[in-house]
């Protein structure tokens, strides 16, 4: 018995790691965006733009491994991802020029999106649609530590060592997963469900499941929802350190604590779960989400930081109980596709967050309006595609 959990609470810990590569490679050098435009003699909206580059990289690489690990399994596709992570890596730390570092960024999400990806079709492996969901949630709360540490470390060491120094750390804990990744984390495909491997096939997969309501809708619920946190990311440093004038090292924390609101979200609804359904926990949440949204763009003119914070934290927080439901409602109906399934809730969530962090950093105008705003319209969709999508029987269970 003592095995058994130690095995359960290792699988869970290994698939959290993954899912924090995208935490990690983004949060992590954000307090050093000042330093890296003067390194690369370059402009701040430039500099934002290697932001942009990640998610789509995240975008797109995770469409392409969701039929690839449908067909060849989890273990051998995540190694791939990891190596071609790590290469990446080595690379932007040595890069002197910034449309190269802009690339290798892309390259950087093309591989670490694969544990992304590969953790969701793991947990859709193992578990069912309830236990599924907690588990996320579980995970969630567990990678919360990522961007809560990740700021506040990559200021330490950005007054350390400099921006540099952040890419290896980030290097040392892609090496770090991946050797835990070849020890511990077992094949969960069996090969009696592994599909075939042509582009008739897979464009059918993607298309069956684009015009599947029960795996669509909370898929592209959650994809919008989950763009609030991009637009965070991508507004934050501006709004913090430029418009308020706090510091890099103080921008960590700021940045940590509000990325706590959504570990607390995710504990609330992973116990909220023994009693309630992920259907009726991700409607909470988006309503949540859309009333902070809305007020958040009503003060998003203050001098306040107070004010601003306020409703920022309750908008990041109720995505705590928006993220993991929605997944986990739309990976049970994915059935034997889980891979493809999982691939396609992250190429939306990733395009969506490609979509409005690029929007948040070319309508920069001095104020913290752009991504208030995007949490405004980004909030907005969700709620309104969750009420309005939904089929009538579906509705009338969670009143």
């Amino acid at each position: 018995m003592a095995s058994t959990q130690k095995s359960y609470t290792r699988l869970i810990i290994i698939l959290a790691m993954l899912t924090a590569f995208g935490p990690l490679a983004t949060d992590m050098y954000l307090p050093s965006f000042g330093q890296m435009t003067e390194y690369f003699q370059t402009s701040s909206g430039r500099i934002e733009t290697t932001l942009s580059a990640f998610f789509l990289g995240l975008a797109l690489g995770q469409a392409l491994y969701g039929p690839v690990i449908d067909r060849f399994g989890r273990r051998l596709p995540l190694l791939f991802g990891i190596s071609l992570f790590c290469l990446a890596t080595i690379g932007a730390i040595l890069t002197r020029d910034i449309e190269t570092f802009i690339s290798l960024r892309l390259l950087q999400a093309l591989g670490g999106c694969a544990g992304m990806v590969i953790a969701r079709a793991v947990i859709s492996d193992i578990f069912s649609q309830q236990e599924g969901a907690r588990v996320l949630s579980l995970m969630m709360i567990m990678m919360m530590i990522a961007p809560v540490v990740a700021p506040v470390l990559g200021s330490l060491i950005l007054a350390l060592a400099g921006w540099r120094a952040i890419f290896v750390v980030i290097l040392l804990l892609a090496v770090s997963v991946g050797l835990l990744v070849w020890r511990y984390l077992p094949e969960t495909l069996q090969p009696e469900k592994r599909q075939p491997l042509n582009l008739r096939h897979v464009l059918r997969v993607y298309w069956s499941l684009c015009r599947q309501r029960s795996f669509i809708l909370p898929a592209l619920v959650g994809g919008l929802a989950l763009a609030c946190m991009f637009s965070f990311i991508t507004g934050s440093p501006f709004v913090f350190m430029g418009l308020f004038h706090i510091s890099e090292q103080h921008y960590g924390w700021l940045f940590g604590m509000n990325a706590c609101g959504i570990g607390i979200g995710s504990q609330l609804n992973r116990i909220c779960l023994r009693r309630r359904t992920p259907r009726q926990m991700l409607t909470v949440g988006l309503l949540v989400n859309l009333a902070a949204g809305l007020i958040l763009a009503a003060v998003a003119g203050t001098s306040s930081l107070i004010v601003l914070l306020l409703p920022l934290w309750f908008a990041l927080a109720s995505l705590g109980l928006i993220g993991a439901n929605a997944a986990a409602i739309a990976m049970s109906a994915s059935g034997k596709f889980a891979g493809s399934g999982s691939a396609l809730i992250g190429t939306l969530q990733f395009s969506f967050a490609f979509v409005v962090s690029s929007l948040v950093a070319m309508s920069q105008n001095g104020t913290a309006y752009p991504m208030a705003i995007a949490f405004a319209i980004c909030g907005s969709l969700a709620t309104s595609l969750w009420f309005l999508g939904r089929k009538p029987q579906q509705a009338g269970g969670e009143r």
